[in-house]
């Protein structure tokens, strides 16, 4: 029963691909950031994925894809996708690597933590998002802490659980050669998603984070590129409460980050960073303390 959910589980996760890739290289005009995070999440969330990259991101046709993602549920959707690749892929590169070494579950979950972060700020959040921050590296990577910290934290809650529940009951899913490796993963991915919507919503919706990234399509003349300013726009226009009453809303569309080179995103008071990354711990600590209920971890 189980091996026959996971085989069409990897049949339908194939086919989700290959209509992601194609679409993405010939049709919905976003960053290859953006591109390269969704061929990720969907690799790992197979038919999930594709629904909600359906549902958020697809363009419905030539023009049309700056409107269709304007929704801020959107924004926040396209948002997490930077945040779900690079800690799914921290936590999958790093349960390869220590499925050669004999450790605890719990110093396992500490590393596969800490590579998930790394991968997800240093990578995901920083690098590839330079264009905002002026090519200035450290910048990019003193600005995303915060929210690559508590949108992580989130995404753990869900997948945390998934992960070691699924270990437990199956073992044999702790082997990257045998297809359980895999299919936890994937499960683990498809909840973590779920649980790490609500925070990309609200950091999007208070301007402290990017959305969907829309550029250019082919043949479009300027006035059609400036319009595609205006989901960009809306994302920040109402944050004027946190002082931001400067923030630069004239984003270029220049480049692979198109329509968001150089733009000036409000940060929280650092108290408040503090306030919101604790709360995103204790979350964590409460969804780990419910799994050990069910599969202890063992230090």
């Amino acid at each position: 029963m189980f091996e026959g959910i996971m085989i069409v589980w990897f049949l339908l996760t194939g086919l989700s691909l290959i209509f992601a890739i194609y679409d993405l290289a010939s049709n919905t005009p976003v960053s290859w950031v953006q591109k390269l995070a969704w061929i990720l999440v969907i690799a790992y969330t197979g038919p999930i994925g594709l629904f909600v990259f359906l549902m958020a991101c697809r363009s419905p046709g030539p023009g049309l894809h700056d409107v269709f993602t304007k929704a801020t549920w959107k924004q926040g959707v396209n948002s997490e996708m930077h945040c779900l690749a690079g800690d799914a892929t921290g936590i999958i590169i790093c349960a390869v690597i220590l499925s050669f070494f004999a450790l605890s579950p719990g110093i396992d979950l500490v590393l596969e933590y800490a590579t998930a972060w790394i991968v997800g700020l240093f990578i995901f959040q920083a690098l590839m998002m330079l264009d905002m921050f002026d090519n200035n590296y450290m910048k990019a990577v003193r600005r995303t802490v915060f929210v690559e910290t508590v949108s992580m934290n989130m995404v753990m809650v869900g997948m945390i659980p998934v992960m070691v529940v699924l270990l437990h009951e199956f073992p044999e899913s702790d082997d990257p050669g045998h297809a359980s490796f895999w299919f936890r993963m994937s499960m683990g991915a498809v909840v973590g998603g779920l649980t790490g919507f609500p925070i990309n919503w609200w950091l999007v919706s208070k301007g402290l984070k990017h959305g969907c990234m829309t550029i250019p399509e082919k043949g479009q003349d300027k006035s059609s590129e400036n319009a595609m300013h205006d989901h960009s726009e809306h994302e920040m226009k109402d944050h004027e409460h946190m002082n931001h009453e400067d923030m630069d809303h004239d984003m270029n569309m220049s480049g692979d980050m198109a329509g968001c080179h150089g733009m000036n995103m409000p940060t929280l008071p650092g108290l408040q960073q503090a306030a919101w990354i604790i709360g995103t711990f204790v979350l964590l600590g409460i969804a780990v303390w419910i799994t050990i209920l069910f599969a202890p971890i063992t230090f």
